[in-house]
């Protein structure tokens, strides 16, 4: 097969017009005959059934019918207007109605004519009839040859309304593939194949859109889901080889008197044994001449800083310095405060480097920097300007890393000759197969419980008409001494809307609150960075009972004192996001709430997110939760760039299928990380053909 044949435009196949063609390239995106073998059918019709009308199910449902139009009639006037057919099997009657086209249909249709027609059952005033169905002249040397399985293909409401319908598609692979009968090229070497038992790929291609039987379906996802998942993980796991062998790290091989006088003087409490295994897993990365680069994920309030402080005393007594950077002031604020606190017995530097940071102290910061005077930094952004010079950077932190994009991040990997060692940190925790391909190229460490003593968070949901009750129990935790969060949601589209929600709030809530008893701050996205700052210390002084916010305090506000958290509008924040928000409660010994306030109008969607905060506290089931309702989507797009785009696996559902074909590639790059043993050959010409077009799909010919 000429290859260049898979880039013929779709508008060479037969029986397609220019407007119709055009609506595909602009709806489906499938602009060749590569795009349109590799459009995969979204589910399927089971034809394989006829029946009879006095059997017909008495529920809704899809049903197929041998039989003769008797008789064609008009019905109604204007927009009630309807055509009626009577469909007679031999035996008995039914129905068939159309609402539209039907000056058209009854030119088309005929009398004493066997037709098969399928369509869904449907019920009123105790008549059953079938509206809108799909006719087939009933040929019985073509029954064999009739697909019992029938694909349907993803489409869009254009599309249907063009009359561009399932079985326009469906023809035009039918022409492609039995008519052009194009062919695919192996991209599984056979010794895989064999030992697999996986079906050849030109019969899974043609199986997956026309199956043969059910067996044979399973067979040729299960084969094309396999190899997708297959080079996804191939290419992550080499690009985590070519690191560790390519990239030379700092060698970190002691272990001396900073980590050694904080551990036995300054840390109070005993390590959690998560924390032990992953402090042991970067000391392992950090003395092993290759570049760390490393991912923590852990709940809220699992104790990520405590670790993130010790690797950094590691950096520095091995003569190194390090940085930090988060996402918000107030991340950074809290992590240096946080720092100063547990080095106070350390004779060391650490400073703070914020868009607030004055011009003179700014001077000051780059000088000392560069000249090694600074051990540590902690920052925002403001640590990738290009005036931020280090000594010796050895070691670089990033926290909640989903708030930076990729470059950002390879900017500070840049401040150093040798790269530096690497520690990822999330508190939004991601199921582990996903991990697995969303952070592939990175060794993963988790701390997955949470230190003894962390109290678990009452969650309720509450609607706006308890908003009295609320209030009251508001009242009761404000006498007894503690704090509340009330926060609104913040949604780039809708800003002026969401400003006018806090500020009403604002507004309720001091009238509810009255002073001189109560005393509110609020703090919103269109403050200054210094009135913010101002509000939330007198909010951390506990001058003030109640703070009133944005999602700004999603990540890194810590006020131990406080222990009711109110998300008003629950139902517009995704639940990774309610998640962390709960989490700046319970860090104190108080017991802690959060209440989930709604609308009475719920989403099946966002009643199932409400459902599962109350049910758990647990990250990873939330997360999991979160990935069902929204898809990896995010994750994969913000993490991965040059990797294979997923078009029939599914990183959620076939867990198993990533997680054995994990096992296989890390099997295959044990044995041959170059792939160069000749059973591989057909690997590595799919895996260089990938790395070239970013398309596994488009290997066929």
């Amino acid at each position: 097969m000429n290859s260049n044949l898979l880039n013929t435009p779709i508008d060479y196949l037969k029986g397609l017009g220019a407007s119709r063609s055009e609506l595909i390239k602009k709806e489906l995106k499938i602009f060749d005959y590569k795009d349109l073998a590799n459009f995969f059918p979204k589910r399927y019709l089971d034809k394989s059934k006829y029946y009879k009308i006095k059997d017909l199910p008495k529920f809704s449902c899809d049903v197929q019918i041998i039989g003769e139009i008797s008789n064609i009639t008009e019905i109604g006037i204007g927009r009630k207007k309807r055509l009626v057919a009577y469909f007679y099997d031999g035996e008995d009657e039914i129905e068939l109605i159309w609402f539209k086209s039907i000056k058209w249909l009854k030119k088309s249709l005929n009398l004493n004519t066997k037709y098969i027609i399928f369509g869904k059952l449907s019920f009123f005033a105790n008549k059953v009839s079938i509206p809108h169905p799909e006719l087939e002249l009933f040929k019985t040397e073509n029954l064999k040859l009739r697909a019992k399985l029938q694909p349907i293909y993803p489409s869009t409401e254009t599309l249907i309304k063009k009359g561009v319908s399932n079985k326009v598609i469906s023809n035009l692979v039918k022409i492609l593939l039995f008519d052009i009968k194009i062919k695919f090229k192996e991209t599984v070497p056979d010794y895989l194949i064999n030992e697999l038992k996986l079906l050849d790929k030109n019969s899974a291609i043609y199986n997956v859109h026309f199956p043969e039987n059910n067996e044979l379906l399973s067979e040729s996802i299960r084969r094309l889901k396999f190899e997708e998942l297959l080079f996804l993980q191939l290419q992550l796991l080499k690009k985590n080889i070519y690191r560790k062998d390519k990239i030379k790290g700092y060698n970190f091989n002691i272990v001396g008197n900073n980590f050694n006088k904080f551990y036995d003087e300054v840390l109070s409490f005993e390590l959690t044994n998560a924390q032990k295994k992953v402090l042991k897993e970067i000391r392992n990365d950090l003395g092993s001449k290759a570049q760390m680069n490393r991912l923590l994920q852990g709940d809220v309030g699992s104790g990520k800083t405590i670790i993130a402080f010790m690797t950094i005393l590691i950096a520095l007594d091995n003569g190194y310095q390090a940085c930090l950077m988060a996402p918000t002031e107030i991340l950074s604020v809290q992590h240096y405060e946080g720092f100063l606190l547990m080095s106070k017995l350390l004779n060391i530097n650490i400073v703070l480097l914020t868009g607030s940071t004055k011009a003179s102290i700014k001077k000051d910061i780059y000088k000392s920097l560069e000249s090694g005077e600074i051990d540590i930094i902690i920052g925002t952004h403001s640590l990738i300007q290009d005036k931020v010079k280090f000594k010796n950077l050895g070691l670089a932190i990033v926290d909640e890393q989903h708030k930076f994009g990729v470059a950002q991040r390879s900017k500070l990997w840049a401040k150093s000759v040798i790269p530096p060692h690497i520690l990822i940190m999330t508190a939004t925790p991601i199921p582990r197969t996903l991990a697995m391909s969303a952070y592939g190229d990175l060794d993963i460490s988790l701390i997955d419980e949470l230190p003894p003593g962390r109290r678990e968070i009452t969650t309720v949901h509450r609607y706006d008409k308890n908003r009295l009750s609320v209030f009251r129990f508001i009242k009761d935790q404000i006498n007894e001494g503690r704090q509340v969060y009330v926060v609104y949601p913040l949604i780039e589209e809708s800003k002026n809307m969401d400003f006018k929600d806090l500020m009403d709030g604002y507004e309720s809530l001091s009238r509810e609150f009255e002073q001189p008893k109560y005393q509110i701050s609020i703090v919103h996205g269109k403050m200054k960075a210094q009135d913010k700052e101002f509000e939330m210390k007198r909010f951390e002084n506990k001058e003030t009972q109640i703070l009133i916010a944005t999602t700004v305090i999603e990540v890194g506000v810590n006020i131990p004192n406080a222990s009711v958290m109110v998300i008003e509008s629950s139902e517009r924040f995704g639940l990774s996001q309610l998640h962390q928000l709960r989490g700046r409660v319970g860090r104190g010994m108080h017991k802690s709430y959060c209440i989930l306030m709604s609308g009475n109008k719920l989403s099946n969607e966002s009643r199932l997110r409400i459902k599962t905060m109350t049910e758990t506290n647990n990250g990873f089931i939330i997360a999991e939760k979160d990935l069902e309702i929204r898809g990896p989507g995010d994750i994969m797009g913000t993490q991965q760039s040059g990797v294979i785009t997923l078009k029939i696996a599914d990183l959620m559902s076939d867990q198993e299928i990533l997680t054995y074909a994990r096992k296989c590639a890390k099997k295959i790059l044990e044995e041959d990380k170059d792939l160069l043993d000749n059973k591989n050959k057909t690997l590595l010409n799919t895996y260089n053909h990938i790395a070239q077009n970013n398309d596994l799909w488009s290997y066929i010919g």
